[in-house]
């Protein structure tokens, strides 16, 4: 137990109370300006002791600046580049600017939710919800760690921004074939993408090993992502390794394309033989990709876009959508039916031209 003695100050007399932390290690706690208010602090020290919910003081005082770099440090190990990066800029600028310098004791719920509602007035959806989640997992490492007792970015209204989803763009066979054309020496590229489905890093990073021709397969194995200008080698998102099947005019134009290069080669290098920059579809660019796509009149063309055609080809063929979620690599069957979702509205009229069939059937054998 502590114990609670008091001591002489100008501004008379003062209680001061001495315990020991759950470790054993001895501090104490002075100012109170009654011995029961100094008593019930003392009680309060045991109870949380004893309930495993102790928190000790001289660990509360500490800024968020002061946490964040370890918070980074423990996400640059645990994620790939391209996933640290925009963590690392929400967190350099607009995290510390704001709180670096305030202690997480003086952090309440109000003050972070009138910050969120700035940056609301400033930035995108998806950036306001990046950047607020880095102030909030920084507090709930200092709540695991017994900093603080509860997070104050948690919990309430928040008033977080809805991401709304943009309206996918499906190209036909012909629009495919003739932005084919239209991109030059990159048309293989622009069918692989289409007829694949894989992610633009996923065909950056693609060799000429990981195509099995006599199977009609591409192993995704690896990518290489463009983080400020600089290229990652990795495993693919989420580290999911998949197979992904090429129709056979695919495969033999790809098959030609590559008969002469070493197994470990590029499939799609660079002109300077390294990984293929990812193109730009901005207002202000104007890349080859772009240029093709304003050529056969689909400006507002992305490149992700043609995994989205991928998908919707591969419906329209029939494939299941067990198929095309293996081909896209996507976590489940429901993840492909939730982001794919208007690719099926043809199997709901379907369910209800099977009603109306099933009900005139029955209700003409009554008869």
């Amino acid at each position: 137990m502590g114990s609670v003695s008091p001591y002489s100050t100008s501004a008379g007399r003062r209680y001061r109370v001495r315990y020991r932390r759950p470790d054993g290690t001895q501090t104490d706690k002075r100012g109170f300006k009654t011995k029961r208010d100094a008593e019930l602090f003392l009680a309060s020290v045991e109870l949380t002791k004893a309930q495993g919910t102790f928190l000790d003081p001289s660990r509360a005082r500490v800024t968020i600046g002061e946490l964040g770099p370890a918070w980074l440090a423990a996400k640059h190990a645990a994620l790939k580049p391209s996933a640290y990066a925009p963590l690392e800029v929400a967190w350099r600028l607009r995290v510390k600017p704001r709180w670096g310098r305030v202690a997480i004791t003086d952090i309440i719920h109000s003050d972070v939710k009138g910050w969120v509602a700035e940056l609301n007035r400033q930035l995108g959806a998806s950036v306001v919800i990046r950047t607020y989640g880095v102030l909030a997992s920084i507090l709930d490492d200092a709540v695991h760690d017994r900093r603080i007792a509860l997070n104050p970015a948690r919990g309430g209204k928040i008033g977080l921004p809805k991401k709304i989803a943009s309206r996918h763009v499906y190209l036909t066979h012909r629009q495919v074939d003739r932005l084919a054309k239209a991109s030059g020496d990159n048309a293989t590229l622009i069918r692989t993408l289409a007829y694949t489905g894989m992610r633009w890093a996923e065909v950056a990073g693609l060799r000429v090993h990981a195509i099995d021709f006599g199977r009609s397969r591409i192993w995704v194995t690896q990518n290489a992502v463009e983080v400020g200008g600089e290229f990652f080698e990795g495993t693919p998102k989420s580290h999911k390794i998949r197979d992904v099947p090429m129709p056979p005019f695919l495969r033999d134009e790809l098959e030609r394309r590559v008969e002469k290069l070493p197994r470990d080669a590029l499939v799609f290098p660079s002109k300077s033989g390294t990984f293929m920059k990812r193109v730009r579809t901005s207002a202000h660019s104007k890349s080859w990709f772009k240029t093709a796509a304003e050529a056969v009149g689909v400006p507002s063309l992305h490149i992700h876009d043609l995994r989205h055609t991928a998908a919707s080809l591969a419906v329209q063929a029939g494939a299941n959508v067990k198929a095309i979620q293996r081909m896209l690599g996507h976590a489940s069957a429901a993840m492909t039916l939730d982001v794919y979702a208007d690719l099926f509205d043809d199997d709901l009229d379907a369910v209800s031209n099977a009603l109306d069939r099933s009900r005139a059937a029955q209700l003409g054998s009554d008869a």
